[in-house]
């Protein structure tokens, strides 16, 4: 009767552990980053790092697994308000404004930026959607004359890469001066009334 037992109480319990590691990176790697220490995650998961290896097979796997949860979520949201906003002039100053803003409070949100992780497929699809994105503003705001002159996709990545670098590993900035800095950037990108 007892093996009868531990068979179905050992899947409940790797069920049971799966769920307590994902819950737990999703909280670690949205405060410390996708680079975060596994062992971080173990310790606040009540596994081993093993059990992480054991059930998501390192730390892709994992990032795979909460990706969503962690980030895809928010920067997704970003891009599908942004679609909505009337005006290109506008448009851009939204999304360069909610990027800049979702940077700063969500530090996984850097590493996709930075593609740290290139391994991780859903990371990269991630990234590739943001340069789509980037493409069609572009397109749009040179139709439009929103953008200054030469703006190209690539320095709006260029732009995103270099906060994420400042805010990783530089001195983070007071949310002011951070606020602050973001009008400088989009007064840069964007010609004065335009919309």
């Amino acid at each position: 009767m007892g093996g009868r037992d531990s068979g179905p109480t050992l899947r409940m319990d790797a069920r049971r552990n799966v769920e307590r590691i994902r819950a737990a990176a999703i909280d670690v790697f949205r405060v410390e980053g996708l680079a975060a220490p596994l062992e971080n995650i173990a310790d606040s998961a009540e596994v081993s790092k093993a059990t992480i290896f054991n059930r998501f097979g390192g730390r892709i796997g994992l990032i795979d697994a909460v990706i969503d949860e962690v980030v895809s979520t928010q920067l997704t949201d970003i891009i599908d308000d942004a679609r909505s906003v009337c005006g290109v002039g506008e448009r851009i100053r939204f999304y360069v404004g909610a990027i800049r803003d979702l940077q700063y409070r969500l530090p996984a949100v850097n590493d996709v930026l930075l593609q740290a992780f290139p391994d991780s497929e859903p990371l990269m699809e991630l990234c590739r959607a943001g340069g789509g994105f980037h493409e069609q503003l572009v397109e749009e705001g040179r139709a439009t004359g929103a953008l200054s002159e030469g703006v190209t996709p690539d320095d709006f990545q260029a732009m995103a890469v270099d906060n994420s670098l400042a805010l990783k590993f530089g001195i983070r900035p007071s949310r002011a001066d951070y606020d602050r800095r973001t009008g400088f950037v989009l007064d840069g990108i964007c010609r004065p009334g335009q919309s």
